[in-house]
C-alpha cells in the first residue's frame, strides 16, 4: 500500500485542531503531569531542524503519560519581546508588533506541520498586554517588598515600615544597599521624600546607580550574554562600561536560597556547577585598611576588603580597587590623575565578562596614595586594576602576591613585594609563586596553626581590634532590569519629587505608548521619550498627555522597558491559567499543577532565565501567591543538532577563487556559502549557483582542480550565518513530519549534539512505510482476529519492555531502532494479528503521531489514539520454552543441547550425561564435576 505522508499528516493535524484533542482541562481528580519546553523567541528566520530537537523529546514524554493516564499540561507560548524586532523597527519604521505577528504566525505554522501535542488554547505571548499586565505585578510586589533575614523571606514593605514606627533600625536584620541607623522617633518625624529613599534601600525592586554594558549605536543597555569581545551580538557595535541610574532587582537575597536548593532539582551537573560558581559562596572576612589624610586630602579614608584569606594578611603588600570604586576619585593624587584617568577610559570598553576571563594580563595605575596594613603597619601602595570588579565583595582586595597568582603576576609586573606568610612546614614547602624573589615572614602570631584554626584565629583578632568582621560573601550581583529600548514591558512607575511611585494595579496594563520613532530622543531619553501620551495623572488615575506633565499632579513616567528576562521568569505559572483577568493563576491550579515535571531546553540558559525564574518563584512562595519553592523538577539540557557548512577560498586582495586542495599554495580568506549552491550531495561547487547568489560574485574567477571547484566541509553549529541550516518544511514535505521527528530522535543521545545528514531520512522513511505495510495486504487493509503466536508475543513484548525503558530514561534513540527491529521481525513472521498491531500502532504513536492515527482509524476506532492505555509490558512472553545449551568439555565448548526451559538441574545432569555425544567425548572416563548454570551452560570437567 502506498504510505502517503503528506495527505495522511494534513488530514490528521486538521483533526487535532477540528477536535481540540491536545487541549488540557483542569481536571484536578486526576494525576498530573506538566511538561515544558523552553520559551522560544520567534525570529524571523523561522526554525530550522535544529530547533525542534527538545520539542520532539518533550511531546514524546507528554503522549507517553497521557497514555499512562495523566493529565497532562504541555503549552506552547513566544518570548516575543526583544532586540532584534525592534532593530528591525529602527530601520524599516515596520512596528515590532507587526515583525513580531509574522514571526509568531511562521512559528506556529512549523510547529503544527511537525505535530506537537501543544495545548494551543494556552498560548502566551509576553508582549500581549493581558500577559504583561501580570509581570507588571509581579514587579509591583518586588516594589513593595524587603527581604528580612530574621524570618528568611521576602516580606511586604508595610512590616517593614511597622518595624520602623516602633524600633527604628534597632536590631533590624534585613537586606539592604547601605548600612542606616536611625530610631523611630527619626523615622516619624523624616519626610515623605526622606522616607520614600529610606525604603528604596531595602526594596526587592529598587533604583540605584550601576555599571553597565552601555552600546551607544543601539541606545541600550546589553545583559552579559549580549556581548561577545567587547561588542554587542546584535550588529557588533563597540560596547563601553558606564555608571547609570538603573532599576536592579534584589537576587542576591536569594543567594543561600538558591544555593541550596540546588539538592532538591534533579538537574544536569554541569548546570547546577554553573549556577553555583555563578552565586559564588564564599566565607572570610571584611578587613578596614585606613588611607591616612595627605597635603593634597585633608580627611582620612577607609578601604574596606572582603577576603577569603584573612591569615595572609600579613603577606599583604599593596591594595588593588576597582576601577569604578566611588574611592578612586577621593585617594588619586594630582599627579596621578591623568595615568589613573586613561587607564578608566581603557577599562570602560571591557565588559565584565572580559576582565574576569582575561586571567594572565595583568595592568593597572597606581593612584599616589597608600594603606596602612593593621596587622603589620607598613604603609603600602594603592593600585586600581580591571581585575577587580566593583560588584563582587566591596570593590577592593588586599593584595597578598606570594599566595595568590593574578597579584604575584601583579607585584611582578610593577616591582612590589611579594611576602611570604609561614605557618607551618607545608607553607614553607608551598610558600610562594616565585619564592627566589620573595620576603619570608614566620607570624609568631599564627605560628605553627593549619589553615583553618588560623583563619579563626585572624577573624577573632580582626573582630577584638574593631577593624572588620568574619562574613560570608556571594559573587552573585544584583541584577539589572531596565533597558533603555522601546520593545519590552513599559516599567508601572512614576516619578514625584525624584522618587519612584508604582502605578495602582487598576491601572495595569500600563501599555506601550505609540512613538514616532524607535531611537532614543535628542536629549538622550530611551525610545518611550518620543511618546506624546505617557505621563500619570495623579488625581485621575490614568495616563495622559505628556504636555500636562506640572509636577504637582501630572508626572513624568519611567522610559525605559524591563529585560528580556522578566517575562520569561514566570510563564510557567501562567499557562496554568492563562485567561484569567483577576489574578496570575489561580491558587487552586498552581497548587494542582504545582512544579514543572519535566523542562527541556538549553544549557545557555544556566545563570539567566533559569537563575531568574528560580528567584521569582521563591518571592511568590514567600508572598503566599503559590506553594512551591522550586519551579522546574526535572530539567534536561538537549544537545545540538550540527550542520555541516561549506567554505570557499578567496584569495586575498582579489575576487579569484581557489579549489580546496590548492588553496595552500596561495593567502587566501576562508569563506562561508549556502550549502544549496554545491551539486547535490558532492563538495562540488556550481560556479554557476555561486555567481547568481550574490552581485559580488558575479564577475568571480576560479581556480579548478580537475576541471572542478571542490568547497571544504567542516561540522559546526546549524546557524543562518553559516548558511548551513536545513528547513523542517523542505523535510517534511518530502519525507513527513513522522520522519523528521522519528530521525531527530534517531541520530544519537538527547543531551549530546550530533550531526545533520539529509541522506539518513531514507532509512527512517523506509521503517514507516514497512510500519504502514504490516497492516495491509497489497493495497487491501488486512488484520486478522486471531490468536497470535508466541513469537509474535515475544517480539512485541520485548519491544514495551525497551520502549517504557527508553522513554522512562529519556533514551529515545534505541526506541527508533527497536520499532525497526520489531518492523522487520514481524515482516518475517507475516504477523498481521490485531493483538499485535493495535498495541504496536500505540506504541509507535508517541514518536509518529500522524501514521499511527491513520492506522488506529483503519483499525475501526472513532477516537483519537492519544488516550489509549499504553501497552503493558508481561514477562511471561520473554520467557523460553526452550534451551540451547552450550556443553563445555574442560571449557571447551563442543556441541549444544537444545532442553525444555522448565527442567531442573538434576534432570539437565542426567539427559546430558546419557547423550551419546557426552559419551564419546567421554572416551570412558567419568566426569570429576558437572557444573550447570540454569538457561546457560553445561560444563563437564574429566
Amino acid at each position: 500500500m502506498f504510505y502517503d505522508h503528506q495527505a495522511i499528516e494534513k488530514k490528521w493535524q486538521k483533526y487535532w485542531g477540528d477536535h481540540q484533542t491536545y487541549k488540557t482541562e483542569n481536571d484536578t481528580t486526576k494525576p498530573k503531569f506538566y511538561v515544558l519546553d523552553m520559551f522560544p523567541y520567534p525570529s524571523g528566520a523561522g526554525l530550522h531542524v535544529g530547533h525542534p530537537l527538545g520539542y520532539i523529546a518533550s511531546d514524546i514524554y507528554a503522549r507517553f503519560k497521557r497514555h499512562q493516564g495523566f493529565n497532562v499540561l504541555h503549552p506552547v507560548g513566544y518570548d516575543s519581546f526583544g532586540l532584534p524586532a525592534e532593530q528591525y523597527a529602527i530601520q524599516t519604521g515596520q512596528h515590532p508588533a507587526i515583525t513580531t505577528q509574522e514571526n509568531i504566525t511562521r512559528y506556529e505554522e512549523q510547529l503544527r506541520k511537525i505535530g506537537f501535542s501543544f495545548d494551543w488554547n494556552r498560548e502566551v505571548r509576553t508582549s500581549d498586554p493581558s500577559y504583561y499586565k501580570w509581570t507588571q505585578w509581579i514587579f509591583i510586589q518586588l516594589f513593595h517588598s524587603w527581604y528580612n533575614k530574621a524570618t528568611d523571606k521576602a516580606e511586604s514593605i508595610d512590616t517593614l515600615i511597622q518595624y520602623f514606627e516602633q524600633n527604628g533600625t534597632a536590631g533590624l536584620s534585613a537586606v539592604q544597599n547601605d548600612a542606616l541607623n536611625f530610631s523611630a522617633e527619626e523615622w516619624k518625624n523624616a519626610s515623605e521624600l526622606d522616607k520614600q529613599d529610606i525604603l528604596l534601600n531595602y526594596r526587592l525592586a529598587y533604583r540605584a546607580e550601576t555599571t553597565v554594558n552601555w552600546c551607544p549605536a543601539l541606545g541600550t543597555v546589553l545583559a552579559n550574554d549580549e556581548v561577545k569581545d567587547g561588542k554587542s551580538e546584535r550588529g557588533g557595535f563597540p560596547v563601553f562600561q558606564k555608571k547609570m541610574m538603573q532599576w536592579s532587582m534584589r537576587i542576591t537575597a536569594y543567594s543561600e536560597r538558591l544555593l541550596q536548593g540546588l539538592d532538591k532539582i534533579d538537574w544536569p551537573q554541569p548546570l547546577k556547577d554553573s549556577q553555583e560558581y555563578w552565586i559564588g559562596k564564599s566565607q572570610g572576612a571584611s578587613v578596614k585598611f585606613e588611607v591616612p589624610a595627605t597635603a593634597h586630602r585633608e580627611e582620612q579614608e577607609v578601604v574596606e576588603v572582603f577576603t577569603t584569606r584573612p591569615d595572609t594578611i600579613f603577606g599583604a603588600t599593596f591594595m588593588v580597587l576597582a576601577p569604578e570604586n566611588p574611592l578612586v576619585e577621593k585617594i588619586t593624587t594630582p599627579s596621578q590623575k591623568t595615568e589613573v584617568d586613561q587607564y578608566i577610559e581603557e577599562t570602560s570598553k571591557k565588559t565584565e565578562r572580559d576582565r574576569m576571563a582575561d586571567v594572565k594580563n595583568v595592568s593597572g595605575a597606581f593612584t599616589g596614595s597608600f594603606a596602612t596594613n593593621p596587622f603589620t603597619e607598613k604603609q603600602i601602595p594603592i593600585y586600581i586594576s580591571d581585575y577587580v570588579l566593583m560588584g563582587y565583595g566591596t570593590g577592593a582586595v588586599m593584595a597578598v602576591p606570594a599566595h595568590d597568582e593574578r597579584d604575584h603576576r601583579f607585584a611582578k609586573k610593577f616591582g612590589l613585594d611579594i611576602v611570604n606568610v609561614i605557618k607551618n612546614d607545608i607553607d614553607i614547602q608551598e610558600a610562594s609563586y616565585d619564592s627566589k624573589d620573595s620576603v619570608c615572614v614566620n607570624s609568631e602570631f599564627l605560628n605553627g596553626l593549619d589553615y583553618e584554626t588560623a583563619k579563626t584565629k585572624i577573624i577573632g583578632e580582626i573582630e577584638n581590634r574593631g577593624i572588620g568582621h568574619g562574613t560570608t560573601n556571594y559573587r552573585q550581583r544584583d541584577a539589572i532590569f531596565s533597558r533603555q529600548r522601546y520593545w519590552g514591558e513599559p516599567v508601572p512607575v512614576y516619578y514625584k519629587d525624584g522618587m519612584p511611585y508604582t502605578l495602582p494595579v487598576s491601572a495595569l496594563p500600563l501599555e506601550l505608548p505609540e512613538v514616532e520613532k524607535y531611537l532614543p530622543t535628542e536629549d538622550g531619553d530611551p525610545p518611550l521619550g518620543n511618546a506624546k501620551n505617557f505621563a500619570w495623572d495623579e488625581n485621575n488615575q490614568k495616563v495622559v498627555s505628556t504636555k500636562l506633565i506640572d509636577h504637582i499632579s501630572v508626572f513624568p513616567m519611567e522610559l525605559s522597558t524591563m529585560p528580556g528576562w522578566a517575562g520569561s521568569s514566570w510563564y510557567f505559572l501562567r499557562y496554568m491559567d492563562p485567561k484569567n483577568d483577576e489574578v496570575f493563576a489561580d491558587k487552586n491550579l498552581t497548587d494542582y499543577w504545582g512544579q514543572v515535571d519535566l523542562y527541556i531546553g538549553g544549557s545557555e540558559h544556566a545563570t539567566g532565565h533559569l537563575l531568574y525564574s528560580r528567584f521569582w518563584n521563591m518571592f511568590l512562595k514567600d508572598r503566599g501567591y503559590i506553594n512551591h519553592d522550586e519551579p522546574f523538577k526535572k530539567l534536561i539540557n538537549q544537545g545540538m543538532i550540527l550542520g555541516m557548512s561549506a567554505f570557499v577560498f578567496r584569495i586575498e586582495g582579489t575576487n579569484r577563487f581557489v579549489s580546496k586542495n590548492l588553496a595552500t599554495e596561495y593567502r587566501t580568506q576562508k569563506i562561508h556559502i549556502d550549502i544549496s549552491l554545491l551539486n547535490g550531495a558532492s563538495d562540488e561547487l556550481d560556479i554557476e549557483k555561486f555567481k547568481n547568489w550574490r552581485p559580488e560574485f558575479n564577475d568571480a574567477e576560479f581556480i579548478l582542480e580537475h576541471g572542478k571547484y571542490l568547497t571544504e566541509r567542516e561540522v559546526e553549529k546549524m546557524s543562518k550565518s553559516k548558511y548551513n541550516v536545513v528547513n523542517p518544511d523542505d523535510i517534511c514535505e518530502e519525507y513527513g513530519a513522522d520522519c523528521l521527528r522519528l530521525y531527530e530522535m534517531f541520530l544519537g543521545p538527547l543531551e549530546q549534539s550530533k550531526p545533520w545528514n539529509t541522506q539518513g531520512l531514507s532509512g527512517v522513511y523506509g521503517f514507516l512505510k514497512k510500519f504502514y505495510n504490516l497492516y495491509f495486504d497489497g493495497d487491501t487493509f488486512n488484520v486478522s482476529e486471531e490468536e497470535p503466536t508466541k513469537e509474535e508475543l515475544r517480539v512485541l513484548h520485548s519491544l514495551i519492555k525497551k520502549v517504557i525503558s527508553d522513554i522512562e530514561n529519556f533514551s529515545f534513540n534505541t526506541s527508533v531502532a527497536q520499532f525497526m527491529i520489531a518492523a522487520n521481525e514481524f515482516q518475517k513472521l507475516k504477523t498481521n494479528k490485531r493483538k499485535i498491531l493495535e498495541p504496536f500502532a500505540i506504541l509507535v504513536s508517541t514518536y509518529a503521531p500522524h501514521i499511527a492515527e491513520e492506522l488506529w482509524e483503519k483499525l475501526g476506532y472513532s477516537t483519537s489514539i492519544e488516550f489509549e492505555p499504553f501497552p503493558v509490558f508481561d514477562e511471561k512472553y520473554l520467557e523460553q520454552d526452550a534451551i540451547q545449551y552450550p556443553v563445555s568439555f574442560n571449557g571447551k565448548m563442543r556441541f549444544k543441547l537444545e532442553l525444555s526451559a522448565d527442567l531442573s538441574t538434576k534432570e539437565i545432569e542426567e539427559i546430558a550425561m546419557k547423550d551419546e555425544r557426552t559419551i564419546s567425548h567421554l572416551a570412558g572416563n567419568s566426569a570429576k564435576k558437572i557444573i550447570i548454570v540454569p538457561k546457560k551452560i553445561i560444563n563437564i570437567v574429566h
